[in-house]
């Protein structure tokens, strides 16, 4: 059996994993997942001597690595062959991701739909493991001035409008809210009470506002997506100058995000959300 090669930039990528790591991550981890990488890349089944060779590991770390990933059903073992390819078990760890896609799509005609009605730079954001948010989606307006994010853009979860509607449906104690509050950046000074005053009012109208606090001169009005439960998993955020806004404006976009943001709960947890708080 023929055995191609890794693309040479593919196998380079790879093996900086397996290069030393920084100190308190686990080197071990690291030179399975580039084992991961590398079946993945592969065009063939690899025998364990040639995935050793290329990506400069110890023989015996390497059959211990793929002894692991087999185990796991992330590799799949040919014992005719003595190969290995990557296993199905992949596409289970991969389908949180493929969710995130799948959301994304569905979610862009309302932020594109958003972005023109409104004149602003409409934002979807995903709530993370570490209490931080990312940016997964942006539809920006025709306008020549406008604010621009890049994908993939991370921020503290209670920051800024998105985190006063993160905050209305944590149920956190105020308390809680105070401690995580004294560890965020505000361009424009805010207090924790009026902070918290405006977690209140997301609570209550459905959608919060950021007039130049976390960064001067821009304004966000965010609404939070719910799980059934009534948790926070994403927030959409519309972001413009703030001299382009009046409190008119502001009212009409902030009702229409919290009515499309309604929609997108019901529709992703198939029944009624319940509000906490």
């Amino acid at each position: 059996m023929v055995c191609r090669k890794v693309a040479p930039e593919t196998l380079l990528s790879i093996k900086m994993t397996t290069a030393p790591v920084p100190e308190k991550l686990v080197g071990a981890l690291s030179s399975g997942l580039a084992v991961l990488r590398y079946l993945s890349a592969a065009s063939t089944p690899m025998g364990m001597s040639r995935i050793a060779r290329d990506l400069e590991l110890n023989s015996s770390t390497c059959f211990n690595l793929l002894k692991t990933l087999v185990h796991e059903r992330l590799v799949t073992f040919d014992d005719s062959t003595k190969t290995y390819t990557i296993g199905l078990g992949v596409v289970e760890l991969a389908k949180g991701a493929l969710e995130q896609t799948s959301y994304v799509r569905m979610l862009r005609p309302h932020l594109d739909e958003l972005a023109i009605r409104h004149r602003i730079t409409a934002t979807l954001w995903h709530r993370t493991i570490d209490e931080r948010v990312i940016l997964l989606d942006r539809a920006d307006n025709a306008s020549a001035m406008r604010v621009h994010m890049s994908i993939g853009q991370r921020l503290p979860m209670y920051v800024a409008a998105l985190g006063r509607c993160m905050a209305a449906h944590s149920g956190l104690s105020a308390a809680e809210l105070r401690s995580r509050f004294s560890g965020l950046r505000w361009e424009e000074g805010l207090s924790f009470d009026k902070y918290l005053s405006e977690v209140k009012e997301a609570r209550k109208l459905g959608y919060a506002v950021d007039a130049g606090h976390f960064v001067r001169g821009v304004t966000t009005v965010s609404t939070a997506v719910l799980d059934s439960p009534g948790h926070p998993i994403m927030a959409i955020s519309a972001v413009g100058f703030s001299a382009q806004f009046t409190k008119t404006a502001i009212k009409a976009l902030g009702e229409d995000l919290r009515d499309r943001a309604a929609e997108i709960s019901r529709a992703m947890s198939g029944r009624k959300v319940l509000a906490t708080g």
